[in-house]
């Protein structure tokens, strides 16, 4: 190896050294991230087994298509 390629080699080297150390944060929080996505959805697995709900997840307040069909069918038509 001749002069030129060894400071080829230590550029590339040093170019990838810095581009490692920019990415590493970002790749340690999303396993980080990661790690408590695990966490929650195992203690609500663990919660859901000591708790069984009867009730349906699902939202009590109707819907708009609700609201307006039951105000429809409320009123009084009078024939003549």
């Amino acid at each position: 190896m001749n002069g030129n390629q060894i400071e080829g080699l230590v550029g590339m080297v040093l170019v990838l050294g810095i581009l490692v150390l920019m990415a590493l944060p970002s790749v340690l929080g999303v396993l980080r991230d990661r790690r408590i996505d695990r966490q929650i959805r195992e203690a609500h697995e663990a919660h859901g087994e000591r708790e069984t709900q009867k009730s349906s997840s699902r939202s009590t307040v109707p819907s708009t298509a609700t609201w307006y069909a039951d105000g429809r069918r409320s009123k009084k038509f009078v024939s003549s």
